[in-house]
């Protein structure tokens, strides 16, 4: 018996790292018989034990528990969840102001999947290069929104390499999910982080100014010794799952922190009196997209979101 993690999944095969070797692996088949919500049961990042054969080729007998993952609401109807990666140490969510323009209420909704898990995200502002005055005023506002809600903002240019020092800094020695829409320069990322390795990229589509997928299975790369990250798929939708109505407010920090001043301890920010989030939205403390993101997931307009 063997113990391994997985470095990649295609669907019914998994690649699992075992010491210094690569094996090709089918999930046992038991798994597939249990009642599994996932598209996925197994994901890149899980520790696994596996049985090999004489051919180099293995069967993934268990599964180990996972200390975090990235979940979201899966596109695909016939199961319920997706799950993007397991065990990280953090995430890079990459987004970009135009070309294409990543909503805010995705940003807000991947960072509440990620708080239910106690994952560190950090925001990597990309394409800086493009954005006129205008565009650089927008990001700083946006800047401030996040930081606000304490989280890491850096703004960067994959394209013109700036501060791509930083973000390798950020990196080392950690386990890191790089995510974001298609078309924001995950691959154009990695390709600098790691030139040896060439991902396929794409031009945006000048049609409707979204990317186009390059990477079409998660993966797990190692950019230098013990430092790995794992390159996802482009993402256009991202419902939150697994969060019941009265935790959506843990998990936005700002408004988590603003409620301690409510005047009721079970103030659901809607429409009591005395709401301190309410206040601070309508004193322009916290940014109206976010308290509108609150507001949605609240109410449960949560099923099928989806980028355009």
């Amino acid at each position: 018996m063997n113990k391994g993690i997985v470095v990649k999944t295609t669907g019914s095969w998994h690649l699992v790292r075992t010491g210094d070797k690569l094996v090709r692996c089918r999930l046992k088949g038991n798994f597939r018989i249990r009642e599994i919500k996932n598209t996925n049961p197994v994901a890149v990042g899980d520790q696994v034990e596996l049985e090999t054969d004489d051919q180099d080729y293995g069967t993934i007998t268990k599964i180990y528990e996972r200390k975090n993952y990235i979940i979201r609401k899966s596109i695909n109807l016939s199961r319920e969840t997706q799950i993007l990666a397991a065990n990280v140490d953090q995430v890079l969510l990459m987004i970009t102001l135009r070309f294409p323009e990543t909503p805010l209420e995705f940003v807000d909704r991947f960072l509440v999947s990620a708080e239910a898990y106690h994952i560190p995200c950090i925001l990597l502002i990309n394409k800086t290069d493009l954005y006129d005055a205008e565009r650089m005023h927008w990001l700083e506002e946006v800047r401030a929104i996040y930081e606000y809600a304490g989280y890491k903002v850096m703004d960067i240019s994959v394209e013109k390499h700036i501060h791509l020092e930083m973000v390798r800094d950020q990196l080392q020695d950690k386990l890191s999910l790089i995510a974001g829409n298609s078309g924001v320069g995950k691959s154009s990322l990695i390709n600098r982080l790691c030139p040896g390795l060439q991902l396929k990229t794409n031009e945006i589509s000048s049609f409707h100014l979204a990317g186009k997928h390059t990477t079409t299975y998660p993966e797990m790369i190692e950019i230098s010794k013990g430092t790995f990250i794992i390159d996802s798929p482009g993402i256009r939708g991202f419902g939150v799952t697994e969060l019941q109505k009265n935790e959506i407010g843990l998990y936005f920090n700002d408004i988590f922190k603003l409620s301690r001043n409510c005047q009721f301890y079970n103030c659901t920010h809607v429409h009591e009196p005395g709401c301190a989030v309410m206040e601070a939205c309508k004193d322009g403390i916290l940014h109206e997209s976010r308290y509108r993101s609150y507001l949605k997931l609240f109410t449960g307009e949560n099923q099928k979101y989806r980028t355009t």
